[in-house]
């Protein structure tokens, strides 16, 4: 039997699968890490550590919990967070830690400085997206200034799943998808790196190759098969961005799909008819040549729900604490009891786009219980979410079906609250095991195992959450609004 292998490297953990050609899963393995955060605004990871050690560590879990032959896993595919910066040099050694998605906002005077100076309608018209904190190209820029002695010796820029596949078949590479986040060094048009924007960035030639995450970008050499147990030659894909290949988990390939990623952050992938240009949302190629993506993405989601437990369940079990405060806000009655909760914990991303922006609770009197604290922050993530929904609709891009998935899908709370909230039913299918498996069936489509309309068999739906929309939540959504419109410069002042 042929096998495929997919394991992805998340913010908090990195998860692994194992399937056959049918989408049936042989073997599952999970481990954690940290994010360091070395400083406010500043999210990073250990390559070394976080994303190869993981994923040799996963890698060898889940050949020997299956027990299958390495020489049938028929191809292997990778995905990690991102779009991240990491500066390696000509042996592929790291020169420091990875610098992570849109949660790191270093570059804060470097995405100024280049929107002043290209302009923004430039930028958009040229690589899809505004400059913003998810943006590589400003944090290269912040690298060169800040950290020039690195910045000599560097190589090549990677990103989380480039170093992956970099280690594992010694081929520099990246996906378009993932390169698109490179504004203003990548142009979605030609579909091909440019310097012409701003020629003080970086070497072009420092840059991965671009291909398609369903290409080939290598095979696994005997370096890589001695630390990860696979057999040498066994073909390796581009890989892509995690979220991505969450998508492709759940089936979203039609016109008008939209996965909703429920983590440690939420992200939201629309498959396109048309590459919309605004900066609210971002635009990228999808995986595969021709199509069109738009994303949109918070800053914390699920990270709030853990910050929450550990700092003010103390009481609970870690292991119960979840069911526990679930049961408490269920209590509580739609619309916290009168709480607004902005979750806007590390800044936020799309559609404010505003790393200053800071998280609140607001409404708070003597009468007021964890349980509705814990409700007001569910409810403030769905708001958020909204704010996010409604943009597309305003773009002309609202979603004909809604897939979910993510670790947060076994939140009913959280589910129930984000179709109420935002109006819009949402499908979850019986798999929800994420990236991995989504990486799994992109290796599969590369060497010929699976075709795309397989994964309706591969990943059938399960059940749907309605949505009982409500007079108080869109109220209550007003507010929200206009709180943090309210609350924006004070938490600017506060640095």
């Amino acid at each position: 039997m042929a096998y495929t292998l997919g394991i992805d490297i998340g913010t908090y953990e990195t998860k692994g699968v194992l399937v056959d050609g049918s989408g049936t899963v042989h073997a599952q393995a999970i481990r954690g890490h940290q994010m360091l955060v070395p400083q406010p605004g500043w999210a990073e990871h250990r390559p070394e550590e976080d994303w190869w050690g993981d994923f040799v560590y996963v890698c060898r879990a889940l050949l020997e919990q299956s027990g299958i032959d390495p020489k049938d896993i028929k191809a292997v595919a990778c995905s990690a967070i991102g779009p991240c910066m990491l500066p390696v040099d000509s042996d592929g050694a790291p020169l420091m830690n990875g610098v992570l998605y849109g949660v790191d906002g270093r570059a804060e005077t470097e995405v100024r400085e280049l929107t002043d100076r290209i302009g923004e309608d430039t930028i958009i018209a040229r690589c899809g997206n505004a400059l913003t904190s998810q943006s590589v190209g400003p944090k290269i820029l912040w690298l060169k200034r800040n950290r020039p002695k690195i910045y000599a010796a560097t190589a090549h820029i990677l990103t989380s799943t480039s170093f992956l596949v970099q280690r594992l078949t010694g081929e520099v590479v990246i996906d378009h998808y993932t390169a698109a986040n490179f504004s203003p060094l990548y142009d979605v048009e030609t579909r091909d790196w440019v310097d012409d924007l701003a020629d003080d960035i970086v070497p072009l030639d420092k840059l991965p190759r671009l291909l398609w995450s369903n290409e080939i970008a290598g095979h696994i050499t005997a370096t890589a098969a001695d630390a990860t147990g696979l057999a040498v030659g066994t073909p390796v894909t581009a890989g892509t961005i995690d979220a991505a290949a969450e998508a492709l988990s759940v089936g979203v390939d039609q016109m008008g799909d939209m996965m909703m990623m429920y983590g440690s952050t939420i992200f939201i992938i629309l498959r396109a008819q048309v590459r919309v240009a605004d900066p609210r949302i971002w635009y990228a190629p999808w995986l595969f040549e021709g199509e069109h993506a738009s994303m949109a993405g918070s800053a914390t989601s699920g990270t709030l729900t853990h910050w929450f437990r550990d700092q003010v369940a103390r009481d609970l079990d870690p292991a119960e604490a979840f069911p526990a405060l679930a049961d408490e806000a269920s209590a509580s009655p739609p619309g916290a009891n009168g709480l607004l909760m902005l979750p806007y914990f590390s800044g936020e991303r799309t559609p404010i786009h505003d790393i200053h922006a800071k998280g609140a609770m607001f409404g708070l009197n003597l009468t007021h219980t964890r349980g509705d604290m814990y409700r007001a922050l569910i409810e403030g993530i769905a708001h958020g979410t909204r704010h996010v929904t409604d943009t597309f609709a305003d773009l002309g891009q609202s979603p004909t079906r809604l897939l979910a998935v993510g670790g947060g899908t076994k939140n009913a709370l959280w589910l129930q609250a984000t179709s109420d909230i935002t109006g819009i039913d949402q499908i979850v299918c019986e798999k929800t095991v994420g990236a991995s498996y989504g990486d799994a069936f992109l290796a599969a489509l590369a060497v010929g195992i699976a075709d795309r309309k397989d994964i309706a068999s591969w990943n059938p739906i399960n059940r749907e959450i309605r949505a009982n929309r409500n007079d108080a939540y869109d109220n209550a959504h007003d507010l929200f609004r206009r709180l943090y419109e309210q609350t924006r410069d004070i938490a600017r002042e506060l640095g």
